[in-house]
């Protein structure tokens, strides 16, 4: 890359180029985690599909490794390459809700803040994370958990179609009548085949909810998992229940459950009542709400610039001796930031045929998310030690498998494993059609078949 290919580059552009010489270069390559420390040579910042195609070629023509970031979070760190081109996305964030339709079409930089600001005010949402400051990009092609899964399904499962600009600078439209082998691999399968410059999906109608959060003692953690796992058993498809260890504002051990009821308020009072009558706890903030604030409950403990290391397990059910080791385990957390957050699945995911989607794993019970944070470099070989070691220990009692959109980058290795043999082979051929010199490489450990 010469400064003369960059100058041209620039003029073909609506959006703009940030060079490692460039004012605000540092602040552009940052992203959520501390973690990730890497220079791209250069970092175009797209105003649409078109600068998106200029900004890929720019990248092939020159043989520089490309990386694709979107709006939200990249925990994992996939989003920045170094000595190549990231193509940023952040900045495209059109959205525009068909209320007649409830249908939404939005940008890939879009936060889930920004999609339910919009989509709210016509009184529609549809499944999104579980903080706000989430995107939707990166959620949806891994498969989308989020507050109204167990009622409508994963964010890939409300999705209805995509535009996606090919390796070759084509760009394409995804449905379930329009290249459908790419619309099943975008659902759940990652961005390993294209970036997906425009996402539409299906809303439903949604109200104020019933949410908040239940504090205990963690010395009662043990009976509250127990209790999580025999509620969560039976409780309908409107009950949406997280359970977390981790620390308060002063710094002190916390068990909490964090319950919802995605309907009608008086049901709501009725059944989440045994979630409130439990222990009893020792702060109770449920109450009507609107849905925007229930996505932003807990943006304030999941702020940017921390270290993360995150990981998870899949579990088809969740017995007194794994409950054993995860409790035992965050007593030996590193630091008081990290956390270890239970989620509750079931309801609607199971509801959609396996083969339909590239998701997996829709059987399963829970998904236990392993957080690890710190705030000091120090704190960065024990804290990462620790997320696996549990990882390792819950390894036999797990379904051999983790959620993509919180896998570590050191365990790319672990893509074959967790989509399973048929449908990884399946995703493989994705790629040998729509990006057969594997040059969105970055994403996951998907390469072409052979």
């Amino acid at each position: 890359m010469t400064p003369e290919s960059l100058s041209t580059l620039r003029s073909h552009l609506r959006g703009t180029v940030v060079a490692p010489s460039d004012q605000g270069y540092d602040t552009v390559r940052r992203v959520y985690n501390a973690s990730v420390d890497r220079r791209p040579a250069a970092i175009v910042r797209c105003a649409g599909a078109a600068d998106v195609i200029r900004a890929l070629a720019f990248a092939r023509d020159e043989g520089l490794p490309l990386s694709i970031r979107g709006g939200g979070h990249n925990v994992g760190g996939r989003a920045v390459c170094d000595g190549g081109v990231m193509i940023d996305l952040s900045t495209m964030k059109s959205i525009r809700v068909d209320q007649a339709q409830a249908r939404v079409r939005a940008e890939p930089g879009v936060t889930y803040k920004e999609f339910d600001h919009e989509t709210q005010a016509f009184g529609l949402a549809t499944t999104g994370g579980t903080v706000s400051a989430t995107g939707i990009a990166g959620l949806t092609l891994g498969g989308g958990i989020g507050w109204l899964m167990r009622v409508h399904g994963l964010a890939c499962d409300n999705l209805l179609s995509a535009d996606m600009v090919t390796a070759d600078g084509r760009l394409v439209h995804a449905s379930q009548s329009e290249n459908p082998d790419l619309f099943w691999g975008l659902r759940g399968g990652g961005g390993n085949f294209g970036i997906v410059t425009s996402f539409e999906y299906q809303l439903h109608a949604l109200g104020p909810v019933l949410g908040g959060m239940l504090v205990h003692p963690v010395a009662r953690a043990r009976d509250l998992w127990r209790f999580h796992r025999d509620a969560m058993s039976s409780a309908p498809d409107e009950v949406i229940a997280f359970t977390a260890l981790l620390c308060g504002p002063d710094g002190q051990p916390i068990a909490a459950e964090l319950p919802a009821y995605i309907g009608p308020i008086a049901d709501g009072e009725k059944a989440l009542a045994p979630f409130r009558e439990f222990g009893p706890p020792i702060a109770d903030t449920v109450a009507p709400t609107p849905y925007v604030q229930l996505q932003q409950m807990l943006d304030a403990g999941l702020p940017a610039g921390l270290y993360n290391y995150w990981t998870s397990n899949f579990l088809n059910r969740l017995t007194d001796e794994i409950i054993d080791i995860v409790v035992s385990a965050f007593a030996q957390a590193p630091t008081p930031l990290c956390v270890l957050v239970l989620e509750a699945l079931g309801g609607a995911l199971r509801r959609v045929p396996e083969s339909e989607t590239a998701f997996t794993l829709r059987d399963g019970d829970f998904n236990l998310a392993i957080v690890g944070r710190w705030a000091d470099p120090a704190d960065a070989d024990r804290t990462i030690a620790w997320a696996k070691q549990l990882n390792r220990q819950l390894a036999p009692h797990s379904l051999e498998s983790t959620y993509v959109n919180y896998l570590p980058e050191d365990e790319g290795g672990r893509v074959a494993a967790i989509y399973g043999a048929a449908r990884y082979k399946r995703l493989q051929d994705l790629k040998r059609k729509y990006d057969p010199q594997n040059l969105f490489r970055l994403n996951a450990n998907i390469a072409p078949s052979t």
